[in-house]
């Protein structure tokens, strides 16, 4: 089964959503309550793209399995050359390898844009995506006690950071 990275369209919004909001109600990856809609998914699609800011989907047999993206760090323009990530996959496509090729792919991306640094917000429990991060040459940066709440329950952030020109 061959695994496509390429650039969304918006064909894809329909499943990125599906996505997303599978994440909101069932993790801590998002710190949002509320399901997205499909007009507030598209919003965000094509202002993304209005930024020049890149969002992928990985495709296996004609389905979206799973997406990334990137935006800049914080809306000042002192952080223009700092973006923080996000990926996304369904929860039959973990483990996989799939969220190596999308962040890959980003990496990639952010690079070709002269980019300086990726940046990745993780909920502190995520301790998978931590050292995935890690794989990938990100290195813990900061830990915010207590900043979000859901579920019942505070939640602690950690920030990783990658400097590109540092990655080959």
């Amino acid at each position: 089964m061959d695994l496509i990275i390429r650039s969304a369209a918006l064909k894809d919004l329909p499943a990125i959503l599906d996505i997303v909001n599978h994440s909101i109600l069932h993790s801590t990856a998002i710190y949002d309550y509320d399901v997205r809609t499909m007009e507030e998914q598209q919003a965000w699609f094509e202002q993304m793209v209005l930024n020049g800011m890149p969002v992928i989907v990985a495709e296996q047999e004609g389905k979206v399995i799973g997406y990334g993206s990137y935006n800049i760090f914080r809306p000042k323009i002192g952080y223009k050359f700092s973006v923080e990530h996000s990926i996304y996959l369904d929860d039959k496509s973990r483990g996989m390898g799939v969220g190596g090729r999308l962040l890959g792919s980003l990496i990639q991306r952010a690079k070709e844009q002269g980019l300086h640094t990726m940046i990745a917000g993780i909920d502190a429990s995520n301790r998978g995506s931590i050292e995935f991060h890690k794989k990938y040459g990100f290195v813990e940066k900061g830990y915010l006690k207590e900043v979000a709440y859901k579920f019942d329950q505070w939640l602690d952030l950690v920030f990783m950071q990658l400097l590109l020109d540092d990655h080959y």
